[in-house]
């Protein structure tokens, strides 16, 4: 383990010997962090949580936290977990592998997000969001839970798999955005969005199949299933899946 001269690591926490640990970050005792992460300077992993339910913050393996980021106890996370700095994560979030957390973004806590899911930066997570894998969520995105702020209501998002939410988008409290789904940017969605569906404007409207997309590289191919096109730092196993898939949508 390498762990700063200025860091405190609580005797409490669990921290694998192979974990890096930079300047002036705080490890609280309800940590379990795995082998082969790297954790930068001046952040706090496993902070007291009142609204958690008392079990330990896990960090998975070979995950990469940097600067100035805060994750409280009560928490889980896959392999492969990678923030960029001053990102937020309360409790009771519980998120798969390869979960990406974009610099400046917030995520409230109470929120299950699935496998290899990318956030950009800035993205903002209210409560009860659920978010499943492989989704694509780009920067200054919000996703809301309150349907008459403010008040004790909360109606959590709903994001099927391998969506794609473009900047600067709204999602209003208990709306599902189906899989495949396209949220076009600057959109306000005030109404489910259906699989494999454009939705854009304030509020966002409904434009057709995301099938009619084609992407701009000369080669007329549709943009969307974007799997069958984009594979850039996903694990060879689940590519040779959405290859063979790609041969089937083709057949």
């Amino acid at each position: 383990m390498t762990i700063h001269p200025t860091a405190i690591v609580s005797e409490h926490a669990q921290v694998h010997s192979s974990v890096e640990i930079g300047p002036f970050t705080i490890v609280h005792d309800n940590a379990v962090i795995a082998e082969g992460t790297t954790i930068g300077s001046n952040c706090e992993i496993g902070v007291p949580a009142s609204l958690g339910d008392g079990s330990p913050l896990r960090i998975g393996a070979n995950s990469v936290i940097r600067s100035h980021s805060v994750f409280y106890e009560s928490s889980s996370f896959g392999e492969r977990l990678v923030t960029g700095h001053r990102v937020t994560v309360r409790e009771l979030t519980h998120a798969g592998d390869g979960f990406q957390i974009g610099t400046l973004s917030d995520i409230q806590g109470h929120c299950k997000i699935g496998e290899y899911v990318r956030f950009h930066s800035n993205v903002h997570v209210g409560q009860h969001t659920t978010i499943e894998d492989y989704v694509w969520v780009f920067p200054y995105v919000v996703f809301t839970n309150d349907p008459h702020p403010p008040s004790e209501v909360m109606q959590g998002v709903r994001v099927k798999s391998f969506a794609a939410i473009a900047t600067m988008s709204t999602i209003l409290p208990g709306v599902t955005i189906g899989e495949g789904a396209l949220v076009g940017a600057c959109s306000s969605v005030v109404k489910d969005v259906g699989d494999h569906r454009i939705a854009v404007g304030n509020p966002a409207r409904d434009k057709g199949e995301t099938s009619a997309i084609k992407l701009k590289d000369g080669s007329d191919r549709p943009a969307y299933p974007w799997k069958h096109h984009f594979h850039r730092g996903y694990p060879e196993n689940i590519v040779a899946q959405w290859l063979s898939s790609v041969q089937q949508y083709e057949d």
